[in-house]
């Protein structure tokens, strides 16, 4: 029994398919896979801060009826939320450490906000005891630990993409076909580790 082989013009394909298929298996589309992860985890985190920030004019507002005195407190809350919002955020902003770092500052200086501004609630039985008040704080709540979820999750992104970028055959892959892609900073990270480092005490 003869074997009968593909006709001239469809070799070039075959070989083409059988191209594709190795290089698949490779993981030549890991690095841009890897590189959307990152953005889409990137964009939870803007999700669930965006989500914070929708929360407070409500919560400002129920709790200046009981503590209209607190104004201090109340404008450093608006203030930050303010400025929060003033920022452009944009896919962009993970790939400009100055403006990312420019970004959680001000979403730091907020959750510094909205802790004081908790400490002053505890001083209002009542306001504790406003079921509205109670409904914004869950949700706050809530709010704040899917805020440290997608960081983390975004951390973890990010780890992955850099592994690949460093290591083989990613770094092939990179040289050769995604040269644009670069190492991302670890904006989280780095201030984890500043935070770590006991202050120099000079004598």
């Amino acid at each position: 029994m003869r074997l009968s082989l593909p006709p001239q013009s469809l070799i070039p394909q075959f070989l083409m398919v059988g191209s594709l298929m190795l290089l698949s298996s490779c993981g030549v589309n890991n690095l841009p896979t890897l590189d959307e992860g990152v953005k889409a985890t990137w964009s939870q985190v803007e999700n669930q801060y965006q989500r914070r920030a929708d929360l407070i004019p409500n919560l400002v507002a129920t709790v200046k009826g009981y503590a209209a005195q607190e104004r201090d407190t109340l404008l450093a809350v608006t203030e930050a939320r303010a400025k929060v919002g003033s920022m452009q955020v944009d896919p962009s902003l993970i790939d400009d450490p100055a403006r990312l770092q420019q970004f959680e500052q001000a979403q730091s200086k907020l959750s510094g906000a909205l802790s004081r501004l908790m400490v002053v609630v505890e001083k209002y039985p009542d306001l504790k005891s406003n079921q509205n008040f109670l409904a914004l704080q869950s949700q706050l709540e809530g709010t704040e630990n899917r805020i440290s979820i997608a960081r983390r999750d975004y951390i973890n992104s990010i780890a992955g993409y850099n592994t690949e970028l460093r290591t083989y055959p990613g770094k092939l892959w990179h040289g050769w076909l995604y040269p644009e892609l670069t190492i991302r900073e670890d904006y989280y990270e780095a201030v984890a580790a500043a935070a770590d480092q006991a202050p120099a005490v000079a004598f």
